[in-house]
């Protein structure tokens, strides 16, 4: 993998190889079968990846439990995926700025409308026209996507596809949310279910950013995983009888910021703030449609001027800022990587919550 600027000239076949969901619904898998490379319009680029991604979002919207969204195959959509990262094989007639050979993802979203008052003002990632990738439309689940010149990444030299697919969604949420907690360097910061993906992104994250980070997990694995990564603590919370307790002792009465990635942490996550005025509670795990959802006693918001908040995935400014901190040597994640016979296994895994840290499909190995 690399870049591939020395050889511009890329032949692109008529097919090629996807991951297709199989059986929508609660007991559904991928299988891998050949589909048509897509026709890219003349203000488009061709990715051909060389590897994605697994995130559990892919799997609520094969699982079809996020009941709020549409059925992916209400739009004819085969392939899950929004991690990808590969190079550009072809430019459309229209396209100025991106050139045959430079490498670039795919991100959660394919594009936005560029026109309504969020995406003019920063926030595009709440555009109500967003084009949800693996929903909307085929994701990086397939090896050949075509992308908007607008809304392509490009990925800088030095961080290589296994890290950047993964950066373009688990990474930059992580960040946009630490982002937007306001935390301070020198403050606590827990992550709930950090030794996964976006958490465990979040806590190198936020020690690169001078804060102080917990994990609350459980694993052996996810425990070394977390400290190996800049987690000052892990609390396991299979063997310590009281995690909240654990977390308000070692802080000496509780933490600045909750990061919350998994989602059956929420009815408690308020907890973890203590005494602690001015604390958040960031929200950014999303739970199957009516579940987990968090207790509150208005007063104790009240009291201790807490809030609750929650942040979606990033917009480009903040995957281009992550991938950076990639580029620095700040976010060290080794995915565990896979080949395509492997595809269903590993999703498989990711859904019955046996992933530490981040699976990577590489397209190129069986």
């Amino acid at each position: 993998m690399g870049s591939l600027e020395a050889n511009p000239n890329f032949e692109i076949p008529k097919t090629c190889v996807a991951a297709v969901v199989k059986n929508e619904g609660p007991e559904f898998y991928v299988e891998l079968e050949q589909l048509p490379v897509p026709v890219i319009k003349p203000h488009e680029v061709l990715l051909r990846l060389n590897a994605t991604g697994l995130c559990m979002s892919d799997v609520h919207f094969m699982l079809n439990d996020w009941t709020t969204m549409p059925k992916m195959s209400s739009f004819g959509t085969k392939c899950a995926g929004h991690e990808g990262a590969g190079v550009i094989v072809k430019v459309g007639e229209r396209v100025t700025g991106l050139r045959i050979g430079q490498r670039a993802g795919v991100k959660p979203y394919l594009d936005v409308c560029h026109v309504c008052k969020l995406c003019r003002t920063g926030k595009e990632v709440y555009c109500a026209n967003a084009v949800v990738t693996g929903l909307h439309c085929d994701g990086s689940y397939k090896q050949y996507i075509a992308v908007p010149e607008r809304y392509t990444t490009i990925i800088p030299e030095g961080v290589s596809d296994y890290v950047a697919g993964p950066l373009m969604c688990s990474g930059s949420t992580a960040y946009t949310s630490i982002k937007e907690s306001n935390l301070k360097p020198g403050q606590w910061a827990l992550f709930i279910g950090g030794g996964s993906g976006v958490g465990i992104q979040g806590v190198q994250l936020a020690a690169a950013m001078g804060l102080r980070p917990i994990v609350v997990d459980t694993g052996d694995d996810r425990g070394l995983l977390s400290i190996s990564l800049g987690a000052e603590h892990f609390i396991d919370f299979e063997k310590v009888q009281d995690p909240i307790r654990a977390v308000l002792e070692l802080t000496e009465g509780g933490v600045d910021g909750v990061f919350v990635t998994a989602a059956a942490a929420y009815p408690k996550a308020l907890e973890y703030l203590g005494c602690t005025v001015g604390g958040v509670v960031m929200c950014i795990g999303l739970p199957p449609t009516g579940k987990f959802n968090v207790d509150l006693v208005p007063s104790s918001l009240i009291f201790r001027n807490s809030c609750i908040k929650g942040t979606l995935v990033s917009g480009l400014a903040d995957v281009d800022t992550t991938l950076e901190f990639a580029r620095r040597g700040k976010l060290n994640m080794e995915p565990t990587v896979v080949g395509l016979s492997q595809f269903n296994d590993a999703v498989q895994r990711l859904k019955r919550g046996q992933v530490v840290g981040r699976v990577v499909v590489d397209f190129n190995m069986q």
